[in-house]
């Protein structure tokens, strides 16, 4: 008993191997998500949350090393022949779930699991390596936040700052020039007081237009997917940048700026002509925010279904975008009845590197569009 006692009471890592399970299991499934981001990031659960903390998503791929032996074939030695290097693939059996045709199929699936995760997690995951291109430095700066700073050490202070570490040095370096060496004695002349100084933090700013198309063309599921991107989008800018602005613009034949919430619910009807937008936006720049000022960037969904006259005209205003926007990105979304894009094929003309055009055919192009519009530049310019 007593050699049972001594080894809970020395080997301290026993108490805590509940927690290293734990811990460990967390990072295998922020792993297994971080695999499937393109699935999870348009998961209807999250998109439609209604800005709950904590979320439910399935992710595949999670499994634990275990041996598997194959019960159906050959006896199981667990010896090789002598003849096989590192690495070999010494055979595979077909995957689980794997049909041999078209048809209902008639072999097991794959299980998959679900697991909770905040949608900071999520975020934080999905943030990692996107960031506002081309940013530069602007005349206007917008003071993003105060905050104090360790500065300097005197003799004199308010008690709550006394700097202890220094104090007590002070007093050793007496004690020994004095021959009396040793940690005692404190005298008001031994005392060190820390002091503050309060900086302010100037950062770049910064503007975003989301512009949405929400004509009748536009249905449920193309509403959904640019919906997916701009909810991202919005939470991405938030989470890493202090000093942006967000506009959000929607258009049918005519357009009009709304309210956040107004963008991410209400939808309309009728024609499209993408040209009323793209007039919105440089109007709100004109008025609103001098490119002097601000680092601009646009962003427009679509389904590509323009009107045709239309089309020269977007052409010309996306070139009046790009001589005041940072970036200025077309994001097309092929719906179930999708036909060939008029916008796409007219915006193909455009050869600015500071136009970015993007397509997307299912939900797991949502994360893809997300890297490709945020790929930061050169580190060094912060909003």
């Amino acid at each position: 008993m007593s050699d049972l006692y001594r080894v809970s009471r020395e080997d301290w890592s026993l108490h805590r191997k509940g927690e290293i399970d734990r811990q460990r299991h967390r990072e295998k499934v922020k792993e297994a998500i971080k695999k499937n981001l393109a699935d999870v990031v348009s998961e209807e659960s999250i998109i439609m949350s209604d800005g709950n903390k904590v979320i439910r998503v399935p992710i595949r791929s999670l499994d634990e090393y275990h041996f598997r032996y194959d019960l159906g074939k050959k006896k199981h030695a667990g010896q090789g022949d002598g003849k096989s290097n590192v690495g070999d693939v010494l055979g595979a059996d077909a995957q689980p779930g794997a049909g041999k045709g078209k048809g209902a199929g008639d072999e097991p699936g794959v299980d998959y699991y679900e697991t909770d995760i905040s949608l900071e997690e999520l975020a934080e995951l999905i943030f990692e390596d996107l960031g506002l291109p081309n940013l530069e430095p602007k005349k206007k700066p917008d003071l993003s936040s105060e905050h104090f700073e360790f500065k300097d050490v005197r003799k004199t202070g308010i008690s709550s700052n006394i700097d202890r570490k220094r104090t007590i040095f002070e007093v050793l370096k007496r004690n020994a020039l004095s021959g009396n060496p040793g940690l005692h004695g404190i005298k008001k002349d031994d005392l060190r007081f820390k002091t503050w100084e309060r900086t302010f933090k100037y950062e770049s700013s910064a503007v975003v237009l989301a512009m949405m198309d929400t004509s009748g063309s536009m249905g449920t599921y193309e509403k959904y997917i640019a919906r997916s991107f701009f909810f991202w989008m919005v939470r991405f800018l938030r989470t890493k940048y202090q000093n942006v602005h967000i506009v959000f613009l929607a258009h049918h034949v005519e357009a009009r700026e709304t309210s956040e919430e107004e963008f991410f619910t209400k939808g309309a009807s009728g024609g499209t002509r993408c040209s009323s937008v793209y007039k919105l936006a440089l109007e709100i720049i004109e008025k609103r925010f001098n490119p002097q000022d601000y680092n601009i960037y646009a962003f427009h969904f679509s389904d590509g279904d323009n009107l045709a006259s239309d089309n020269d005209l977007c052409v010309k205003l996306i070139g009046d975008l790009l001589s005041c926007c940072n970036l200025v990105g077309y994001g097309e979304i092929e719906g179930p009845y999708y036909y060939t894009s008029t916008l796409r094929t007219v915006y193909k003309k455009i050869s600015d590197p500071k136009f970015t055009g993007v397509t997307i055919k299912d939900k797991t192009g949502v994360y893809p569009a997300l890297k490709k519009f945020f790929s930061p530049g050169p580190e060094g310019i912060r909003v």
